[in-house]
């Protein structure tokens, strides 16, 4: 009679999706997310860090500087089992989410995240949880969907990331943004939007 194959106690408790790689989120320190994504490279450990372009002022000068569009988190590829590949680069704090659980990047998300960096003049936006929900209908960014707010003759759409509780914007088109519902932003939401709506769009880029 052939004896069961046991594997290691240490695998026991996990359940089978945490053996197949997936998108997760690192909390770093703050200022350190360039470093971080360095070390990841180091170690061969799939990474996104999404960035914009953003002018500053300095004393003499006006410089533009390649941001992190969401500041304080890379996101990473991996099995959840290894894990420790990523924990242990420095200036590394957490996984985001639950102490038994982290949260799960959608593959969708990522792509959403991509394409904007990529083709949408993304830039950071405070994450909005009400406002008229709208989708993008046509080029790169076709099927994105968010909240629709408005900028000179074009369209800006803040995309949100339920999975992390953050968003970012992207400018396109007015005539390929289509409404999905009825819903409007807060007078409070909005006059926030339409004062973030008078700054200057930034470029963004991956690194």
């Amino acid at each position: 009679m052939n004896e069961p194959v046991l594997q290691p106690a240490s695998l026991l408790p996990y359940p089978n999706e945490f053996f197949d790689p997936q998108w997760y989120v690192l909390f770093v320190r703050s200022n350190q997310e360039k470093r971080v994504a360095r070390g990841l490279h180091e170690r061969g450990v799939e990474h996104l860090l999404p960035c914009y372009s953003s002018l500053r002022q300095w004393k003499d000068r006006r410089v533009r500087l390649e941001m992190p569009l969401f500041p304080g988190y890379v996101f990473i590829r991996l099995p959840f089992v290894e894990r420790l590949k990523a924990l242990t680069v420095p200036n590394v704090v957490s996984l985001v989410g639950r102490k038994d659980y982290p949260a799960v990047i959608s593959p969708e998300e990522i792509a959403w995240i991509r394409c904007g960096v990529a083709h949408g003049l993304a830039e950071p936006h405070e994450y909005l949880k009400v406002g008229q929900r709208v989708m993008i209908t046509d080029g790169p960014l076709s099927g994105m969907q968010g909240i629709l707010t408005r900028r000179g003759n074009g369209a800006r759409v803040v995309i949100s990331l339920g999975s992390i509780a953050r968003a970012f914007m992207v400018e396109v088109d007015e005539s390929i943004v289509k409404a999905l519902g009825d819903e409007t932003v807060d007078a409070r939401s909005r006059q926030r939007v339409e004062s973030e709506n008078l700054q200057e769009p930034c470029c963004g880029r991956l690194v």
